[in-house]
């Protein structure tokens, strides 16, 4: 059994925002004082913080206000930030080509409400591994002393930070071990929208919201999984966005501002396009990963697709898991014209599949699957080898019959 080390964190302000204004300020215009750091407690923790026998690292806090405009208390958000040296002076990050003299690094999850963190002790030592560049488990040093900071700041609507303060330094023995990093998964990116599967704007994956895909032959970058992510279907012109993520609550977003294609701005338009039809939607996550927020961006590129593409009543999944008959798929759009499919299914560790045109051999799509953290995928090969499962479970399958493109989600 795995021990969770409960460690306790109290972060009282050193003071709170104050409006005062003077006789030339405007009194809509107040001058805004703010507290300037925040106490964090050496936590108590019983010897050595083993992050191999650990599954998190528990910190608790008590939250008063620390921002507060009179009467209306301002919420700020809270990143905890690690460092093996004690010092701050450069934050690690992992969309950049050079880290060289990056000691510390901060932890992507935030926080803005509660009083219970419980920091996973794998992302601990992975993020460590990453920073150090500990290559082979010779490197990794038998014992570390960890320093912890937090930062707190007010974000706006589009998730830029406001007048971010830091508490103390905090130090606690910390036990590494080594963990070989496998490449990043590449980036993925969701559609959705009234034009996207059932025009819902729901988050539920197929029926409402399209992954994009990954590219055939296409590199991605082994620590970000940037690179190039597409999808060609149907638009009728009635608007769609982008996300990121489908539980951050539209953080990560692109839309349309004045034409362009603009990154996390909250308040950013529908995309849309002046005649219904196949497109192609091209997104460069590396190139988009350099945008800022806020500010328009060429990452993305949405272009007529000038090659046909056939329109099939039906799709299925047929293999060893049932006699090779057809299971239908479910078609993602059903008011206009689809290429998308979906179904859930469970499956053996060796089953076989592939999937076919509904009553008919003459397309179909099998090949060699490539794994990732969450399943498997594959650039179907029309005719292709069958596909073995080698994992048991229940797999959302999603595939599009213009790429070919078969993507398995273990659920």
């Amino acid at each position: 059994m795995k021990t969770i080390f409960k460690s306790t964190i109290l972060m009282a302000a050193a003071g709170l925002f104050v409006l005062t204004s003077c006789e030339d300020d405007n009194e809509s215009n107040p001058t805004i004082a703010q507290p300037t750091t925040f106490v964090l407690n050496q936590p108590a923790v019983n010897g050595n913080i083993d992050l191999e026998k650990s599954s998190t690292v528990a910190l608790t806090w008590s939250q008063p206000t620390p921002y507060n405009d009179f009467n209306a208390p301002v919420v700020p958000t809270y990143t905890v930030e690690v460092s093996p040296t004690g010092s701050f002076n450069k934050a690690f990050d992992v969309n950049a080509e050079d880290n060289t003299g990056a000691d510390f690094f901060a932890l992507e999850e935030t926080y803005s409400s509660g009083n219970n963190v419980e920091l996973n002790a794998e992302t601990l030592d992975r993020m460590l591994i990453q920073l150090n560049g500990w290559n082979e488990p010779s490197k990794v040093p038998s014992l570390i002393d960890l320093s912890f900071r937090v930062k707190a700041a007010i974000r706006d609507a589009s998730f830029r930070e406001y007048n971010p303060i830091y508490s103390n330094v905090v130090t606690m023995k910390t036990i590494p071990y080594y963990i070989e990093l496998k490449p990043a998964d590449p980036a993925i990116w969701w559609l959705i929208g009234a034009d996207i599967a059932d025009g819902s704007w729901g988050g539920d994956m197929a029926k409402c919201v399209i992954p994009l895909q990954t590219v055939d032959g296409a590199e991605y970058d082994k620590k970000t999984g940037d690179g190039e992510i597409q999808w060609i279907g149907y638009l009728g012109g009635n608007g769609f966005k982008l996300r990121g993520a489908l539980d951050d609550g539209w953080a990560v977003q692109i839309g349309q501002n004045d034409g362009g294609y603009v990154k996390n701005d909250g308040g950013s338009g529908n995309i849309t396009v002046g005649e219904a039809g196949l497109y192609k939607i091209t997104l460069n996550t590396a190139e988009l990963a350099k945008a800022k927020d806020g500010e328009n961006t060429t990452a993305l590129k949405i272009e007529k697709y000038e090659s046909s593409a056939p329109v099939f009543d039906g799709m299925a999944i047929s293999g060893s898991f049932n006699g090779w008959s057809d299971t239908p798929m479910t078609p993602c759009s059903s008011g206009w014209e689809n290429h998308d499919w979906y179904i859930s299914y469970t499956f053996a560790a060796s089953d076989e599949v592939k999937v076919k045109q509904a009553d008919s051999w003459d397309y179909n799509k099998g090949g060699s699957f490539v794994t990732y953290s969450q399943g498997m995928y594959v650039y179907g090969e029309s005719n292709g080898p069958n596909l073995v499962i080698a994992e048991a479970g229940t797999y959302l399958i999603i595939f599009n019959d213009i790429t070919g493109y078969i993507r398995f989600i273990k659920q």
